[in-house]
């Protein structure tokens, strides 16, 4: 084909601030997760899909259960509002083990992203 740029698994992105390695992003209605450490400014690798474990806030999650961006905060939510949809929870390890983000004071919350956010 002779249009074909990449797979987009992982894209450029213009780093709307600063990221570490495994945080995520919203730039526009894209939502990535940074590949590397990118400074605010920067271009850099974001992952578009796959499944990631995310900072969360005090938010619990079941299988399935919507995952939102808090922008402010830079941490994933289950809180709607202004928030933007990044992905869905997955409580569930390949081992069969459970998967953090089900109690409030777990950390992180393991998530499928799906990469672009095209809700308001």
């Amino acid at each position: 084909m002779q249009n074909w740029i990449q797979a987009g698994d992982t894209i450029s992105l213009t780093a709307p601030y600063a990221r570490t390695s495994g945080q995520g992003a919203l730039v526009g209605r894209i939502f990535g997760v940074a590949a590397d450490d990118v400074a605010n400014g920067a271009v850099g690798q974001f992952v578009m899909k796959g499944v990631v474990d995310l900072a969360k806030d005090a938010s619990t999650f079941t299988d399935g259960s919507l995952v939102y961006w808090d922008n402010t905060a830079k941490v994933a939510t289950s809180t709607v509002g202004s928030n933007k949809i990044i992905g869905v929870a997955l409580m569930v390890q390949p081992d069969g083990t459970s998967a953090l983000g089900a109690l409030t004071g777990d950390a992180t919350v393991r998530l499928v992203i799906r990469g672009i956010t095209v809700l308001a």
